[in-house]
């Protein structure tokens, strides 16, 4: 793998234009996709480097519905309106699907984003088709549907018109507080049970959150949101996700504690992953930003995954195993006691789904 070494770059959260190895794509080093970030980052004359700028292409995909069947997630389908994320999460478990496309998993992921503004009618076509079986759509599996870009495009916002229409359940994960651009749809499906959403908070930190997710909503953004889609009616989960030893743990209790004084009733942890590529960028990232703690904290990371930087397997890839394991799970079951607050299951109505109209005339059901 490439990597370019410089001492860090503001507002990003990867510390290089990695390229991925898994696809040989490192023999294309002579023009490869990180060539302009190289130029960025180090220039000639040795001065601050450039700063970078994010690109959107627009594409037309064929289909947008994707179904999966994955033993350890709660959805067997879902939509992403974006490829990229200019939220720029060091951590991010998407990365790696840019290394498909010949991108960087680094730089590339979250300054080079593509757009799909067919996705609204795409999905209207894929409700409208006989036969066709509801179960709640999953926002925000991959990359995050209220990242800065959603704030032109507003692709997201027409795909919960076409599930509002349509009576289509939904259920939506982001790190935005941006979800309350869309605050009217959200509280007039709620009140049918048709979504339920869900918002991430890593830290109460706004220095370290600005590192580690430098283009995310701050920490109190999005204890803002949650505390508002509580007094909308919808339902809402905090989840915390990821932790990371010995950088965001110290945060579980009063995360646990802020929450709960939101009134908000479900919350949980999603313990750190780090896929592919996501390993090598988090390691450097460790180097620029915590060069005297990462080796502890890499060293917590491969006791909770048996040796290794990731466990890639069903199950065992989101409960992670060892002594510190356990203790990040005793320490979120007592917070949670302390405050009166658990992991609530919002069942979402899948019966008052009606197909949407086709070529101007209402499908026959």
């Amino acid at each position: 793998m490439f990597h370019v070494k410089h001492s860090g770059i503001k507002g990003r959260g990867a510390q290089s234009g990695a390229v991925p190895t898994r696809f040989g794509l490192a023999e294309r080093e002579v023009d490869g996709d990180w060539r302009d970030h190289v130029e960025a980052l180090a220039r000639e004359d040795g001065g601050p480097p450039v700063r970078l700028r994010t690109t959107v292409t627009e594409e037309r995909p064929k289909s947008i519905l994707t179904f999966n069947q994955w033993p350890d997630v709660p959805f067997d389908r879902s939509v992403n309106a974006y490829r990229g994320c200019e939220h720029g999460c060091v951590y991010c478990f998407a990365r790696p699907t840019h290394a498909y496309h010949d991108l960087s998993p680094g730089l590339d992921f979250e300054t080079r984003l593509f757009a799909k503004p067919n996705a609204a009618a795409l999905l209207r076509k894929t409700l409208a088709k006989k036969g066709y079986e509801p179960k709640p759509i999953a926002l925000g599996t991959n990359t995050d549907p209220y990242q800065p870009i959603e704030r032109d495009y507003r692709i997201t916002r027409e795909i919960l018109e076409v599930c509002r229409e349509t009576r289509h359940p939904v259920t939506i994960t982001t790190k935005s507080d941006r979800v309350l651009d869309d605050a009217d749809l959200l509280a007039d499906m709620a009140r049918e049970r048709l979504v339920a959403v869900a918002i991430s908070v890593t830290s109460l930190d706004p220095v370290l959150s600005a590192k580690l997710e430098p283009r995310c909503a701050a920490p109190a953004k999005r204890l803002a949101a949650l505390g508002k889609l509580v007094e909308l009616g919808v339902p809402v989960h905090c989840s915390m996700s990821p932790v990371i030893p010995a950088i965001t743990d110290q945060f579980i209790e009063s995360i646990v504690a802020a929450v709960a004084k939101l009134g908000v009733a479900s919350i949980g942890w999603i313990p750190l992953r780090l896929p592919h590529e996501v390993a090598p960028l988090f390691r450097e990232w460790l180097a620029v930003h915590f060069p005297e703690r990462a080796g502890k904290v890499m060293s917590i990371v491969r006791e909770m995954r048996g040796g290794r930087d990731n466990d890639p397997n069903f199950h065992s890839r989101m409960n992670p195993q060892g002594v510190w394991a356990d203790l990040i799970r005793s320490r979120f079951k007592l917070a949670c006691k302390r405050a009166g607050i658990g992991k609530a299951r919002f069942e979402l109505d899948c019966s008052r789904f009606r197909a949407p109209e086709v070529c101007g005339q209402l499908r026959l059901l």
